[in-house]
């Protein structure tokens, strides 16, 4: 008996950051007035391998399955479709609409650290916001849950019509530029050469490929470096570029948002701005989260490719998040209370534990099984402050005996009287 491969089962510490990343990011969503929202796991497959939907890497990664109508399925491999199918079915909705999704999405690709097969996407979306305000915000968002996190990162952005730009004015067809896109988004990974050997194999001019290698050779290029080799000066790519730099700038994010004029996700729907999270430290070289602009997703699934619907959205990978919060020294939440029964008092112990959680108080109960010592040295151990113990005695006085282990006292108190001390 074993788990399939890239798939894993979760409890005790590990399960414990586990919630603690998802209720810090639950909490900011909220905080940013998103809605929660679940989506489906099953869907049509032609939903999933529609040509609007995530490129053909994604697709050869897609679990694919039949029901027992001979209907094509398939379980999907992220949270940004299956949202854009609820906006396509249900024109009622009021824009601008922001929501929210923790789920667990499904991919058959390689497996390693911070890479499973099935794992937990973190998203966030907004439709109705055509400017750079939604991308802002979402990357306001992004820096605070990791500073909530504890986990210094940076979020590297561009902006793929931008790109385009650039790639036209370098010489590159425009029907090559989604496949130039894609290897490019490789760089960090296979390296300038690797990228140039990669679009050689697709069969892209060689012309092409020497003026993006010149390109590639440039030193840090920026933003304003591009435009005025280029001559891109008042192009929609780079308006939108300066838009959402001026106003990272204003917020105060120009230091942890760095813009990378070769980032470009490696989805093929993205129209505009894309942007992808990264450990500070470098120790960390996979993806902390990302994410970007598809203004042209929804419209086209309801078949009207002459409407765009503007939406931005952003993905934080639990996965990734966990590869680096699991080495380190991060305590378990622990029960606040340890109720223990001595003797045949279990039901007294019952019914204060009850008492306890209906107050708000995390509460266990003890088997009473163990000799005392060494429960109250377990209970030591893991960090619970407040023992209960309920003997004969302590029940014919309807009371019941408060330990502290931190302060080392204890003292004889109604239950009410023991719920406001701890309570404090």
């Amino acid at each position: 008996m074993q788990n399939v491969k890239g798939t894993y089962d979760y409890f005790g510490r590990e399960q414990a950051i586990r919630q603690k990343v998802r209720s810090t990011l639950s909490e900011l969503f909220e905080l940013y007035d998103f809605e929660s929202m679940e989506t489906t796991l099953l869907n049509e497959l032609e939903l999933l391998t529609s040509k609007y939907a995530g490129g053909d890497e994604i697709l050869r990664e897609m679990y694919q399955l039949t029901d027992q109508g001979g209907r094509q399925l398939g379980l999907r491999y992220d949270l940004t479709i299956p949202f854009a199918k609820v906006i396509a079915l249900n024109p009622g909705i009021e824009f601008p609409y922001k929501r929210y999704e923790i789920g667990k999405v499904f991919r058959d690709g390689p497996v390693k650290k911070g890479r499973l097969r099935e794992f937990l996407q973190c998203d966030a979306d907004v439709v109705g916001i055509a400017g750079p305000q939604g991308e802002a915000e979402l990357m306001q968002l992004a820096a605070e849950a990791f500073r909530r996190l504890e986990i210094p990162v940076i979020v590297k952005w561009n902006n793929r019509r931008f790109l385009g730009e650039i790639l036209t004015a370098a010489g590159m067809p425009v029907e090559e530029h989604l496949s130039v896109m894609l290897s490019l988004d490789k760089l960090a990974k296979i390296g300038s050469r690797g990228v140039l050997a990669e679009l050689e194999g697709k069969g892209i001019a060689p012309a092409a490929v020497s003026a993006l290698a010149e390109l590639l050779n440039m030193d840090a290029p920026s933003f304003e470096g591009l435009v005025e080799k280029y001559e891109l000066s008042g192009q929609p790519g780079a308006l939108e570029v300066l838009a959402l730099q001026r106003l990272i700038a204003a917020v105060g994010l120009a230091e942890t948002c760095v813009f990378d004029p070769f980032l470009s996700r490696g989805l093929s729907f993205y129209t505009g701005t894309v942007y992808e999270i990264f450990d500070a430290s470098g120790a960390y070289t996979s993806s902390l989260g990302g994410g970007g602009r598809y203004d042209s997703i929804i419209g086209k699934l309801v078949g009207r490719e002459d409407i765009e619907y503007p939406t931005v959205g952003i993905s934080f990978g639990m996965e990734s998040i966990m590869a680096l919060l699991g080495e380190r020294p991060v305590r378990e939440e622990a029960s606040r209370v340890l109720v223990i029964p001595v003797g045949e008092c279990l039901p007294q112990a019952l019914t204060t534990a009850a008492a306890f959680r209906a107050a708000g108080i995390r509460t266990a109960v003890d088997t009473g099984k163990r000799k005392l010592k060494k429960t109250l040295a377990a209970a030591n151990t893991k960090g619970i402050r407040y023992i209960i113990l309920i003997g004969e005695s302590e029940a014919a006085e309807g009371k019941i005996r408060l330990k502290d282990m931190l302060q080392q006292s204890e003292e004889l108190l109604t239950v009410e009287a023991a719920i406001a001390v701890i309570s404090k």
